[in-house]
């Protein structure tokens, strides 16, 4: 089922650009915190700063200021961008050639003395978010060639770039994701994990990379996601082991991206978002010409061959709150659960409690008791919130007022019963078994005068076998609101108690 997760918003509008130059196509993208850099067919790399504009209700949007552009000489696509930011340096890849660029100045950096700053007869490279090296002014990248059936490991400084270890491989590699040690390599025909370290390396499935592009996507510590056949993107950590269940995303994807909890897809005609929990299409945005889909610290970005767009998500309390109002509890439950590891911990454990509540009230009015009650339980209800939507249960000198903003879309059980005595008969009896229950526990604790004059009104009410014993047992019963239930439904009993009251 559908949940509004993310909006795709513009950020880089075709006209600031390309002006009035209708072949230019953007190849790459590059995110740093606000700088983005876009490298074109044109052989030119773009810089903008992008700003976040926060609309007075709340709507977010992007303004973007082109700083400098820069041609780089080399009459090819400008193919790969990554930022090497403790550098100030961007790692460029153009025909076949990796060098650095300054950050600010788009300036080619020139070879230091005794080493270089260029790598020849590249075709993919990929960085290490994970490095091994405890250097924070050096960069540890992995580099495909066009002619050695092996994956080289090099460091980046400032001004040159240093082979460290060449990793053979049983095929000829044509992707890379890097994570310490662990190189997770797309093959010709299969894909597999190497530990360029130990040397170690375990196989995981085949794949034929004539026919579909390979996506090898490093999504967490010792953790990647690839393209795998039948359209499935499959989960595989260092030790070739799948702890997820895999995606059933399209045959055609090009790229792909974790937002936790979501998986984001890109093929050529749309967007889909599916969940990391339950595995299921959450949503799918249409997005024609979709050429590019990479994550920067967490931003999705995506791009056209002309224009950049950044596919924000919607906060989480929304997304949950969106669920619930469309009565899907246990998806809004499995969402808030999954989040935990992204909430801190008392900011959690408070919002849990009120879904939980939440829940268990969309629960009760559907009928669903037992559901319902474990909900509360877990939750850790307040009894006088489920009390006071029966008229004139709760005392009148009780000091409870509603949760706000409120756990539930009832005025009273009126409103929920909408008429219907069956359903007003089996709400009360409920209460009574939930009362019953909860009046010697923690529960009750701090109102147990309004627990137990409730439960006392609705025993007299429904003439139930437990009155006297609840009258006989040690209560909390408050005598000023208890009488009139008392003169009212039982009169016997009444006589009985007032005369022990007295």
């Amino acid at each position: 089922m559908s949940v509004k997760a993310f909006e795709l918003v513009p950020a880089v509008e075709r006209d600031l650009l390309m002006g009035d130059k209708a072949r230019i196509n953007i190849e790459c993208i590059e995110c740093c915190g606000k700088h983005l850099y876009l490298g074109t067919n044109d052989c030119f790399i773009h810089h903008f700063l992008l700003d976040e504009v926060t609309s007075s209700k709340g709507k977010l949007s992007y303004s973007a200021q082109k700083l400098l552009h820069k041609y780089l000489g080399l009459k090819k696509p400008v193919a790969e961008l990554r930022a090497a930011s403790a550098l100030e340096r961007l790692i460029v890849l153009c025909d076949g050639i990796v060098f650095l660029v300054d950050m600010v100045t788009l300036e080619t950096m020139p070879s230091g003395a005794g080493g270089g700053a260029k790598i020849r007869g590249v075709t993919a490279f990929c960085v290490n978010e994970n490095p091994v090296n405890g250097d924070p002014f050096c960069v540890e990248m992995g580099v495909l060639s066009s002619k050695r059936r092996t994956v080289q490991i090099y460091m980046v400084h400032e001004d040159r770039v240093q082979l460290v270890k060449e990793v053979t491989t049983p095929e000829q590699p044509c992707a890379v994701s890097v994570d310490g040690y662990f190189l997770c390599v797309a093959l010709a025909t299969q894909y597999m994990i190497l530990n360029y370290n130990t040397g170690a390396s375990q196989d995981l499935f085949p794949y034929n990379s004539e026919r579909r592009t390979p996506i090898v996507k490093r999504i967490g510590r010792e953790e990647f996601l690839l393209a795998a056949p039948g359209g499935l993107g499959m989960f595989a950590n260092a030790e070739g082991v799948s702890q997820r269940a895999p995606v059933n995303w399209s045959e055609s994807v090009i790229g792909a991206a974790v937002c936790f909890p979501y998986v984001v897809a890109l093929d050529e005609s749309f967007i889909t978002i599916h969940s990391m929990l339950d595995q299921q299409l959450k949503q799918t945005l249409a997005f024609r010409d979709g050429h590019i889909l990479q994550d920067f610290e967490g931003k999705v970005i995506l791009a056209s061959t002309k224009a950049v767009y950044i596919l924000v998500p919607l906060p989480l309390e929304r997304q949950i709150q969106d669920l619930l109002a469309g009565h899907r509890v246990e998806e809004a439950l499995l969402l808030t659960e999954g989040a935990q590891q992204n909430i801190p911990k008392d900011k959690f454990q408070i919002l849990h409690k009120r879904i939980l509540q939440q829940a268990g009230f969309i629960q009760f009015g559907q009928l669903q008791f037992l559901e319902a009650k474990e909900h509360f339980r877990k939750g850790q209800l307040d009894v006088r919130e489920l009390i006071s939507l029966y008229p004139l249960l709760l005392p009148a000198s009780s000091p409870f007022t509603r949760c706000h903003p409120p756990l539930h879309e009832f005025a009273d059980l009126n409103h929920l019963a909408q008429g219907d005595q069956d359903k007003v008969l089996r709400c009360k009896k409920f209460l009574i078994s939930y009362l019953g229950e909860v009046r010697s526990t923690e529960t009750a604790n701090g109102c147990r005068e309004d627990v137990d004059t409730a439960l006392l009104k609705l025993y007299a009410e429904q003439d139930h076998d437990s009155l006297l014993d609840l009258l006989a047992s040690d209560n909390a019963c408050l005598l000023a609101d208890s009488v009139p239930w008392l003169e009212k439904y039982n009169k016997s009993i009444f006589c009985t108690w007032s005369a022990l009251s007295l």
